[in-house]
């Protein structure tokens, strides 16, 4: 399963296995036996690989297809759908985004944007302005040493 994942997940970042090998510090036989199960990588290489192609070591673990490999998303980034802009500007923040960063009604989000990606992004302000404070202090204190 491992192997069938690091051969798909190298096709899809368009990575040889000379260049894969490289990257982990193995010979490229290595990357084809793994590729092929004759063997398996180790934790520790299992991590770098996982770094690598950008997904966590429960998908590089798990049973995933080449399909599947075209949803994943960069580890850490998530995709939660599609949403429509009402008339007056309001958008539904689908549930598995409000469970995962634990969005409530009633709070208060910050709204940012970027005028190049024309991109915009929306934060929970308490963190955001947690954030903003530990700035100020780490500015305060560079100023007072």
């Amino acid at each position: 399963m491992i192997g069938m994942n690091i051969r798909i997940l190298r096709k899809k970042n368009k990575m040889s296995q000379e260049i894969l090998a490289e990257k982990v510090y193995v010979s490229r036989q290595t990357i084809a036996k793994w590729e092929n199960g004759d063997a398996l990588p180790d934790i520790h290489k299992c991590k770098m690989l996982a770094d690598i192609f950008q997904v966590t070591l429960d998908q590089l673990s798990s049973d995933i297809n080449e399909e599947d490999v075209q949803q994943l998303g960069p580890k850490g980034k998530h995709f939660f759908g599609v949403v429509k802009v009402g008339e007056r500007g309001q958008i539904v923040i689908p549930k598995d985004a409000r469970e995962r960063y634990d969005i409530q009604a009633g709070d208060k989000l910050i709204v940012l944007g970027e005028d190049e990606t024309k991109g915009i992004a929306v934060l929970k302000s308490d963190a955001f302005l947690e954030f903003a404070e530990m700035i100020r202090n780490a500015e305060s204190q560079e100023e007072s040493e």
